[in-house]
């Protein structure tokens, strides 16, 4: 029993990888693969945030979801393969070179048809999706791009969200950094920002999780 969340240590964390990571083939080598070719790999997501962010999609039965910052596609991977077989993702991304990394690995895995890549400014995607009528028809989004931005993509994604429909929001613990005041980092304000919003915010049921670099669970309410 304990007060506060255990301290993770190296040691510890291979252990938990070692006895509940359940990753399969096709994702360990999409995660080896960044890592090894591209030069900003720190930003893909770690296996257990992927794991759980799979329990996550069989847990709400999620069909449709949006993906705002796909990079080479390991979460939007994870998501597709817990999906049931009619289940879709819009995956938002402005680079090519990142996505191309991921689509073999989709098509591989059998998941291609599933992810909805879309190569444009993720606000210009998210406003189409509502001027065609889409508000309220999502299941789950997840928020993984540029943090100036944060607050945008939540609130565009909250109006596509159904009632009860999930956001997952990345990065919000960024290193530790936006608990140090003396850090006025354009990124680590914007974050610290929109973590005080998302606080105050009565429209969703809130829950911080410190998961790999710290994810926001925000489930919109009725």
């Amino acid at each position: 029993m304990s007060s506060r969340t255990l301290e993770m240590t190296d040691r510890l964390y291979d252990y938990m990888i070692e006895v509940s990571v359940r990753e399969p083939d096709v994702l360990r080598r999409l995660r080896e693969e960044t890592f090894e070719k591209v030069d900003m790999a720190k930003m893909q997501i770690s296996p257990e945030q992927g794991r759980f962010m799979a329990l996550l999609t069989e847990l709400t039965g999620a069909r449709k979801a949006i993906e705002i910052g796909t990079f080479t596609g390991y979460s939007a991977l994870s998501v597709a393969l817990a999906m049931p077989d009619d289940g879709r993702i819009v995956a938002c991304d402005i680079s090519e070179e990142w996505t191309n990394v991921g689509k073999p690995y989709w098509k591989e895995a059998g998941v291609a048809q599933k992810i909805d890549l879309r190569i444009a400014p993720a606000n210009e995607t998210l406003d189409a999706l509502i001027a065609d009528g889409q508000e309220g028809t999502f299941d789950m989004a997840f928020i993984d791009a540029d943090k100036e931005g944060y607050q945008g993509y939540f609130e565009r994604c909250l109006t596509l969200l159904r009632p009860g429909g999930l956001a997952m929001i990345d990065n919000v613990l960024w290193g530790g950094s936006v608990a140090d005041p003396s850090d006025t980092d354009d990124d680590t304000v914007a974050i610290r920002a929109f973590n005080a919003n998302l606080r105050d915010d009565e429209r969703v049921t809130l829950s911080l999780v410190p998961i790999g670099d710290g994810l926001t669970l925000a489930r919109k309410r009725a």
